[in-house]
Formats: C-alpha cells, sequence, structure tokens
C-alpha cells in the first residue's frame, strides 16, 4: 500500500455505491497528499450487478475485495468483521469512513474503534425510531462510536444530541447521493431503451411519458405473505389508471413464487423486469408520474428530481422528503396507497422543493473536513 497517509474508504452494499462515488472522485483530486483505499466488503454479493454499478458511477475497482457474500445479521456482521481486521493491520489508516447503515457500516466501525482508529459515519444522526429495522440498530451503533459524523438534513443534528453526541463531532454537509444523482442525470438510460431491453414485446406499446414505477423490498412488505398480497392487490388496481414498472429484487421474486402470487406479475399492465443500473433506474425515477417505494434512497432522489414518491411503510428515517419534499408515507394500507395515487393523478402531487445544501456539492464540503482533522499535518 502506498506511503503516503491513507483513508479506508468501506461499501457493503448497493446503496453505499451511490455515497461513495463522488467521495472518492473527489479525495482522487488530493492523491499527491493522501491515499484512498477502496475496501468493499462483499455484502452485496451479485457481482455482476456490482461490477455494473461500479462502472456507471466511476468507481474504481475495490483495492481489496473480503468476500463476505450471504448469511443472516449475525453471520454477516461477523464475517465482515473477521476479515476487516487484517486488512486495518496491513493498511494502517488515518480514519476509516462508513456510509449508510447496512451491516457492513457497524461491522467496521466497530473493528475500526476497538483498534483506536477514528471513525467517520457519512449520513449520519438519520432516525425512523423503529427498532424493528435492522439498519435502524446499524445507525444508532455507528453514529455512538463515531469520530466525525456527516449529516444530510439538519434535524439529524438534534437527533445526535439527544442521543449524547458531542455537538462539535456533527457537521451538516447535504446529501452526497444527490452529488450523484446530479452527476449522472444527463446519462440516465431513456425509459424506452429499458424496457426494449428487458421487455421487447411491450416496447412498442409502452407509454413512456404515463407510467408509475415500484420498488419493493424491505422484510416487513415481502416476508408477510398477507401484507404482500395486500400490496400487490392495490399495485394490481392502480395499474388499471397506469401501467406500473417493477424492478424487482431477487428476494421479493422469491418471496412472491413461495407465497403464491405469481399472478400478479401476469397482468399485462405490470411490467416485472430485474434489477437495473443506475443509470437504467435514474431514467426510470425521473420520467415517471409517480414512484412508489420502501427504499430510503429513492425517497431522497425523487425529491431531488421533484417526482411525486409513495413510501409504502410506516414510518421514514428521511422526514425532510415529507416536510420539504414529494414524499408520502402511507405504509401497507391499499385504501391509502389508492388514495394517494388517485391525489397524485388529479393535481400532480406534492410540488416540493430541493433541502438545504442538496446542491451537489457535498462531497467537497466531506472531503475539506476530512483533509482539515486529517491530513493537514
Amino acid at each position: 500500500m502506498s506511503k503516503l497517509p491513507s483513508l479506508l474508504c468501506v461499501v457493503g452494499a448497493r446503496p453505499n455505491f451511490m455515497k461513495i462515488a463522488p467521495i472518492f472522485s473527489q479525495l482522487s483530486l488530493h492523491a499527491e497528499t493522501m491515499s484512498s483505499v477502496l475496501v468493499h466488503t462483499g455484502q452485496h454479493y451479485d457481482a455482476a450487478m456490482k461490477d455494473a454499478f461500479f462502472e456507471q458511477l466511476g468507481i474504481p475497482e475495490p483495492d481489496i475485495d473480503l468476500g463476505v457474500g450471504s448469511g443472516t445479521h449475525a453471520v454477516q456482521t461477523a464475517q465482515t468483521m473477521l476479515k476487516f481486521e487484517p486488512v486495518l493491520d496491513r493498511v494502517d489508516p488515518r480514519a476509516v469512513l462508513v456510509v449508510g447503515d447496512v451491516n457492513s457500516t457497524i461491522a467496521c466501525g466497530l473493528v475500526a474503534v476497538k483498534k483506536k482508529i477514528p471513525l467517520i459515519h457519512v449520513e449520519a444522526g438519520l432516525r425512523s425510531y423503529d427498532r424493528e429495522m435492522p439498519e435502524e440498530i446499524n445507525r444508532v451503533l455507528t453514529d455512538q462510536i463515531s469520530d466525525l459524523l456527516f449529516t444530510t438534513e439538519r434535524s439529524a443534528r438534534d437527533n445526535l444530541l439527544r442521543e449524547g453526541i458531542a455537538d462539535d463531532r456533527i457537521h451538516f454537509v447535504g446529501n452526497v447521493m444527490i452529488d450523484t444523482l446530479r452527476n449522472h442525470l444527463p446519462k440516465a438510460v431513456p425509459v424506452g431503451e429499458t424496457i426494449a431491453h428487458y421487455l421487447p414485446e411491450r416496447s412498442r406499446s409502452f407509454d413512456e411519458r404515463a407510467f408509475a414505477l415500484l420498488t419493493l423490498h424491505r422484510p416487513s412488505n415481502v416476508d408477510n405473505p398477507e401484507i404482500l398480497r395486500k400490496l400487490l392487490d392495490a399495485v394490481a388496481k392502480i395499474s388499471e389508471k397506469l401501467p406500473v414498472v417493477f424492478p424487482i429484487h431477487p428476494r421479493t421474486r422469491k418471496m412472491v413464487e413461495q407465497a403464491g402470487l405469481e399472478g400478479y406479475l401476469d397482468n399485462p399492465a405490470i411490467l416485472p423486469i430485474p434489477p437495473v443500473g443506475y443509470l437504467e433506474m435514474l431514467g426510470l425515477m425521473k420520467s415517471a408520474k409517480l414512484v412508489m417505494t420502501d427504499s430510503g434512497g429513492v425517497q431522497e432522489e425523487t425529491t431531488a428530481l421533484g417526482i411525486p414518491c409513495i413510501t409504502l411503510r410506516e414510518n421514514t428515517e428521511r422526514p425532510i422528503t415529507v416536510e420539504q419534499g414529494t414524499n408520502t408515507v402511507v405504509g401497507s394500507d391499499p385504501v391509502l396507497i389508492l388514495s394517494c395515487v388517485d391525489d397524485i393523478l388529479l393535481t400532480g402531487g406534492k410540488a416540493g422543493k430541493i433541502p438545504e445544501l442538496w446542491d451537489g456539492k457535498t462531497s467537497e464540503r466531506i472531503v475539506d473536513r476530512l483533509r482539515e482533522k486529517y491530513f493537514s499535518h
């Protein structure tokens, strides 16, 4: 490894890739004074999808791939910790940077602080206050052990202060995912190309100006067959008003099949496609009449794009997307979902506004603070 002082950056799963891309790009501008080492834990174990995202987002191949793979939360976390510790011994970084709230985030964070290496958390302070979400546990614990906490919205500071985090460790920098969105929006893949690639028989009749986009993957929605059936039933009713494009997470497809609900996917107005790359997803989001999702990142991206978003969860850790953005949280109640869709189709939905510091320059602010704190001496 380089003899320059190094910052070790960790990614583990798909949501991390969009957050690390602009940070790593900004770090590369300072390669003469500091070394940036990228570790991929392999928590996201679809190699083809990982490669597609890295290529589209311009992320260099990881310096180290831990190859952790799938498993229970305990197995995945433990394996990551076991494989990450020797990396720290070898690299001896000045600091470790983690993003988001996946298992890799807390696993690598714990190893770093136990070895007295400062931990930096990007996207700190977000809270759903739902401890049944594994991500919520990861968020709270990572924030408690972090030396430097970068927040995406001002309410995150209040959350952290209530939890006893020292104010001088908290820095409001904006949303790094919006850097990625702004950088790549001109390269977004047109919807027609995506549909023609995955569903060529549908491409001629598909109206790119009138469709809904659906993403669904959280255990609270897909693991319970009754909740999954209710959601798919609501989607079927929505598809009578406008077609629904549905990139299906592999786990969601598996649960649909196990619950015997494949019939919903045979509906000609529901377009099931495999998971798509970032540029394809960006093209789908920016062209949709509305987006239905249980993803945190999609709530932020739709707010940045000004596209109406319906969140199929009982809560959100990103309240600014509701208070200022285009997001409405409805849970899994079909009546509320259908009512919200009708309102969007009638009125166009919430106008929303771009939140403070979601300006495409978050990665610059992050790297400036990192250099000042860890690499100026």
